[in-house]
C-alpha cells in the first residue's frame, strides 16, 4: 500500500538483535469458564466445536458498485504466490461462510449513494479452498536441526485436526507453507479475523476420539482407584475436555477456605470530594451491595478513608438499620494501628442496612473538606494490617498523589524529557514501597486494585506495582469529574460490574510439560513464588498471562503435552483445580513451523516482551527489539525457505503470517511505546499496563483498531438477526485515511476508546438523522453520547457502537466501557490528531507509514 509522500527513512534502524531460544504458550483465562462457584460444567472444547467469528464477511450493496471506489476495501483474492489456489485462513476441516458461500445483499438507497457520494463493494473471497495437509505445497527442503530456531515461533490454537499414518520413515506432515508476496499483495484487515493454522496432531494422540479433546495420553486411565472398578473413558470429563475443574481435596489447603473480603479505601481529600469521586463510588457500592458475590453468606466488607489522617469506620452488627457508625481517626503515619479490634469487617448479609445507612452518609461526613493531603502508603499498610488474617481485596480509590507518610511520590513529570531517552525514568517506580508492599501483600493473600482520577499527575507508573504483584488491576480515568455526566456512568458502569465479579481467591499457577520443555519465564499480573509457580491472592477474569517455555533437552517424540492447573477458591468457598491442557505436534522441518505458527500469539509474546524492555532498558531499545525480531523472521524465511531469493524485490512470507509486520507496526505505534513528545508518562504507563494484561481479542483491537464505514455500511448492519438477535458490524476497513472519505461517517475502536468520525462534505440529512442537528457545526465534540432519535439509521448507528464496545460478545470478561468521542474533520484539531494517531498504517508524528515500514523491511531482508 502507497504513501503520498513516498521515500522511506534514511537512517536510525538498529542491526538485529539476539535470538532468544525460548517458545510461547498463552493462556488466556478470560476465555476459561468462570469462577461461578457452581457445579463444575463441561468445559467449552479447545479444538473442534469452537470457531473464531468472521466480522468481516463479503457483501455485495449499491447499484453500480465498483471495487476502486474510494474509502471501501479492496477485494480479498488468492495470492498468486501460492503454489496451490488458497484461500486465506480456510484449513482442513473448517468450511469457509458455509456451503452455499457469503450473502449477496440487495443494494438500498443509502448515504454513501447520490446524491450523497459514490457506493462501493465488499471485498469478496476467493472461491478456492486452502490446501489439504497431505497436498505437496513446501517450497524446497526443509531444515535439519533448527531445534532452537523452532522456539521463535508460538504455535496457536485453533481446530485440532489428525491425518492417516504416515509410512515408516516419513515423518508426518503438518499445515502446507504457502508463500505468498507482501509487497505485490497489501495486507487486508479482515485476515485479522481468520482462525489460525489448526494443531495436527498424530494418530491415536489422545486415548479417545472424542472432537473435543487435546488432552496427553499416558495414564491409569480406564481404571477407577477409588471405586475399584473399571470406568468408561467416555465418562471421564478429562479424557474429552481441554479444560476441565476438580474438587481440591484436603492436602490442598493450607487451611479452610476463607470468606470473600473487600476493603474499599476511599480519598477523601478535596480533589477527591469536589470532582464528585467520593459521592459517585459510595453511591455505586450502596447500589451494587446485592450484585457482590455471597451465595455462601459469608462476605465481609470494611471501609476506610484517607486525607492526611486514616479514617476508620465502626459498622454495628446489630442489623436493624439504626445503628450508627462511628469515625475513628488515627494521626499516626508512621506505626498506623486498628483503633478497635472489631466492627472494622463485618459480615455483608448480616449487617446490610448499617451498610446502606453508613454508605449514604459517606459524602456529607466531608463535604466541606478543604484537606489537599494523602497518606495513602499508609492507609494501605494499615489496610493489609486489618485484612491480612484472612487475605482479600484492598480497592483503592484515589484523585491525588499520594504526598504523605510512607510511600509518599513527588511530581517528576517533566515536558523536555518527553520523547528523550530520559523519559523512560518516568516510566519506573520512583518509591521502592510500592514493590516491596506488593510482595508482602502477595504473601499474605491480599489482591489490590487501583482506580486513579487525578486530573493531574498521578504517578501511574509507581501505583500500578500494587496490581502488578498481587494479581490486581490498574484503572485509569484521566480528569475524570463526574459532572460530565458521561464520565460519571462509564466509571459507575464499570465499577458496579467490577463488584459483581466473581474471582478466585488463594490461587496458585504451575504449568508442567513433556520431558525437555521447561517454563522459563512467566508473564502478567502475579509474583513470582519460585521458579514454576505464580501466586495470585485473587484470580480476575479479564487478565491474559504469557508464558516462555525453553527446549532443554531433544525432543524425539511426535509430539508435546503442556497442562496448566491453577488451585483456587471460589467466591463461595470451595477449593477446586483447574486444568488446561494443549497438546503440540513436533517437526524437524522449519517449513512446519513456519506453516503452523499463530501470528496473534506471537504478537501477544512480543507484547509482553516489549514491557519488560520498555520498563528494563527503555522506549528505544523496546522498539529496535521489535524490529529486530520481525526482520529476523523474515530474513529466516528467506534463507532457510525462500532459497535466499525473494524474487522481484518483493518480500515473502507464509500465508498465515501476513498480518505480523502490521502487527509489529501497530505495536510498536501504540500509545506505550511509539516515540512522541507529546504523550503524558501517566498514559504512556496506563497503556504499557493494558499491553501486559489484555486478553488475547482486546490486546489485537488495542494494537490494530478496528475502523468501520457506517455512512454506506451493508443493509443488515446494525439490524438484530431475526432468529439469535445478534448484531451485525459492518465489514472492517484497514486503517489508512485513503479509506476516509470527506462525505463519510466511520467508528474507529481500539477497544479502550471510540471516536465517530463525521467527514468535513458529511450532508446534513447524514447529520440530522444521527445527531439531531441540522448542521454540523452545531455538533458538541468531544467526549459525548449519540442522541436516540427515531428513526431507523440512528438506531443502526447506535447499535453498531453498543455492539463494537460490548467486549463479552468478544468472550472476554472485561467490565471496560469505551468512551465516544465525536470527532469533525474539519473541527478540533488536537481531537482529530488524537483520532488520527489510530490509523496505524499511516504516517503519523514521528512513526512511518506501512508502505515505508515494509520498505525497510524490504531493505534489511534483502540486505
Amino acid at each position: 500500500m502507497s504513501n503520498p509522500q513516498g521515500g522511506y527513512p534514511p537512517q536510525g534502524y538498529p542491526a538485529q538483535g539476539e535470538t532468544e531460544h525460548l517458545e510461547t504458550a498463552q493462556y488466556d483465562q478470560s476465555q476459561q469458564p468462570g469462577f461461578d462457584g457452581q457445579a463444575p460444567q463441561p468445559p467449552q472444547p479447545v479444538g473442534g466445536k469452537k470457531k473464531r467469528a468472521y466480522a468481516g464477511q463479503a457483501f455485495e450493496f449499491g447499484a453500480g458498485a465498483n471495487a476502486a471506489t474510494a474509502g471501501q476495501q479492496p477485494p480479498l483474492t488468492a495470492f498468486p504466490g501460492a503454489t496451490q489456489p488458497a484461500q486465506y485462513g480456510i484449513y482442513p476441516q473448517q468450511p469457509a461462510y458455509g456451503d452455499q458461500g457469503p450473502p449477496a445483499l440487495p443494494g438500498q438507497p443509502g448515504y454513501g449513494q447520490a446524491p450523497y457520494g459514490p457506493t462501493g463493494v465488499g471485498y469478496q473471497p476467493p472461491e478456492a479452498s486452502y490446501p489439504a495437509p497431505g497436498a505437496n505445497t513446501m517450497m524446497g527442503g526443509g531444515v535439519s536441526g533448527v531445534t532452537q530456531q523452532f522456539s521463535q515461533m508460538g504455535m496457536g490454537g485453533g481446530q485440532q485436526a489428525q491425518q492417516p499414518q504416515a509410512a515408516p520413515g516419513v515423518q508426518q506432515r503438518l499445515n502446507p507453507l504457502i508463500p505468498t508476496d507482501l509487497t505485490a499483495h497489501p495486507f487486508n484487515v479482515a485476515e485479522l479475523d481468520m482462525p489460525p493454522p489448526p494443531i495436527i496432531l498424530p494418530p491415536n494422540a489422545s486415548v479417545t476420539p472424542s472432537p473435543d479433546a487435546n488432552c496427553p495420553p499416558k495414564y491409569a486411565f480406564d481404571w477407577d482407584t477409588a471405586q475399584q472398578k473399571s470406568i468408561d473413558r467416555w465418562q471421564r470429563p478429562e479424557l474429552n475436555y481441554a479444560v476441565c475443574e476438580f474438587i481440591a481435596p484436603q492436602e490442598y489447603m493450607v487451611r479452610p477456605p476463607q470468606p470473600l473480603v473487600y476493603l474499599f479505601l476511599f480519598d477523601v481529600s478535596y480533589a477527591s470530594v469536589t470532582s464528585g469521586l467520593l459521592a459517585t463510588s459510595a453511591r455505586c457500592i450502596l447500589e451494587s451491595l446485592d450484585r457482590i458475590p455471597n451465595a455462601d453468606r459469608r462476605t465481609r466488607l470494611g471501609f476506610m478513608a484517607v486525607d492526611s489522617s486514616l479514617h476508620y469506620f465502626s459498622i454495628p452488627r446489630d442489623g436493624s438499620g439504626s445503628g450508627e457508625s462511628r469515625m475513628l481517626v488515627v494521626s499516626d503515619l508512621d506505626e498506623p494501628f486498628l483503633p478497635t479490634p472489631e466492627d472494622l469487617l463485618v459480615n455483608l448479609a448480616e449487617c446490610k442496612e448499617n451498610i446502606e445507612t453508613f454508605l449514604s452518609k459517606l459524602q456529607s461526613m466531608f463535604q466541606n473538606t478543604q484537606n489537599g493531603g494523602s497518606c495513602m502508603g499508609s492507609a494501605l499498610r494499615a489496610g493489609h494490617k486489618l485484612i491480612s488474617p484472612v487475605g482479600g481485596k484492598i480497592t483503592v480509590l484515589t484523585a491525588v498523589l499520594p504526598n504523605m507518610g510512607y510511600g509518599k511520590l513527588e511530581v517528576r513529570e517533566d515536558k523536555k524529557i518527553l520523547g528523550t531517552s530520559k523519559e523512560s525514568s518516568l516510566l519506573q517506580t520512583a518509591n521502592g514501597f510500592y514493590k516491596s508492599f506488593a510482595v508482602e501483600c502477595s504473601k499474605n493473600q491480599v489482591s489490590i486494585d487501583m482506580f486513579l482520577f487525578s486530573s493531574q499527575y498521578q504517578d501511574v507508573a509507581s501505583l500500578s506495582n500494587l496490581p502488578r504483584y498481587t494479581g490486581g488491576q490498574t484503572y485509569f480515568y484521566p480528569a475524570w469529574n463526574a459532572a460530565r455526566t458521561e464520565d460519571a456512568i462509564k466509571f459507575a458502569t464499570e465499577f458496579s460490574d467490577y463488584l459483581s465479579s466473581e474471582i478466585g481467591l488463594e490461587a496458585v499457577l504451575r504449568v508442567r510439560a513433556t520431558t525437555g520443555l521447561r517454563m522459563s519465564t512467566f508473564y502478567g499480573n502475579f509474583f513470582n513464588r519460585s521458579s514454576d509457580l505464580c501466586a495470585f491472592p485473587a484470580f480476575p477474569r479479564d487478565q491474559a498471562y504469557v508464558v516462555e517455555v525453553a527446549i532443554d533437552e531433544t525432543i524425539t517424540k511426535a509430539f508435546v503435552c503442556m497442562q496448566a492447573a491453577v488451585l483456587h477458591t471460589t467466591c463461595n468457598g470451595e477449593r477446586r483445580i483447574r486444568v488446561m491442557t494443549l497438546s503440540l505436534p513436533t517437526t524437524q522441518n522449519l517449513a512446519d513451523v513456519y506453516a503452523s505458527a499463530d501470528q496473534q500469539a506471537i504478537v501477544a509474546y512480543f507484547s509482553h516482551k516489549a514491557v519488560e524492555r520498555a520498563l528494563g532498558s527503555g522506549l528505544d531499545a523496546a522498539r529496535d527489539a521489535l524490529q529486530a525480531k520481525i526482520v529476523e523472521l523474515l530474513q529466516t524465511y528467506k534463507k532457510e525457505l525462500a532459497g535466499g531469493n525473494m524474487g522481484g524485490g518483493g518480500l515473502q512470507f507464509p500465508q498465515n503470517l501476513r498480518g505480523l509486520p502490521v502487527l509489529f507496526l501497530g505495536l510498536m505505534k501504540n500509545l506505550g511505546l511509539r516515540k512522541s513528545a507529546q504523550i503524558p508518562s501517566d498514559l504512556r504507563s496506563a497503556a504499557l499496563c493494558l499491553l501486559s494484561t489484555l486478553p488475547l481479542p482486546l490486546m489485537m483491537q488495542y494494537i490494530y483498531p478496528r475502523l468501520y464505514s457506517l455512512h454506506d455500511m451493508p443493509d443488515n448492519a446494525g439490524i438484530p438477526d431475526a432468529n439469535t438477535g445478534d448484531i451485525a458490524l459492518p465489514p472492517p476497513c484497514n486503517l489508512s485515511s485513503e479509506r476516509l472519505v470527506p462525505y463519510g461517517l466511520y467508528l474507529i475502536d481500539d477497544g479502550q476508546t471510540q471516536f465517530l468520525w463525521v467527514g468535513r462534505d458529511a450532508v446534513p440529512a447524514l447529520i440530522q438523522d444521527v445527531f439531531g442537528v441540522a448542521d454540523k457545526t452545531m455538533l458538541k465534540q468531544g467526549k459525548a453520547t449519540l442522541p436516540v432519535i427515531e428513526n431507523e439509521f440512528n438506531e443502526r448507528v447506535r447499535a453498531v457502537v453498543e455492539k463494537s464496545r460490548d467486549h463479552r460478545a468478544k468472550g472476554v470478561g472485561s467490565i471496560v466501557v469505551p468512551p465516544l468521542y465525536i470527532i469533525r474533520e474539519d473541527g478540533e484539531p488536537s481531537l482529530r490528531l488524537w483520532a488520527l494517531t489510530l490509523l496505524v498504517e499511516d504516517r503519523a508524528d514521528q512513526g512511518v507509514s506501512l508502505g515505508q515500514w515494509m520498505g525497510v523491511l524490504r531493505e534489511k531482508v534483502s540486505g
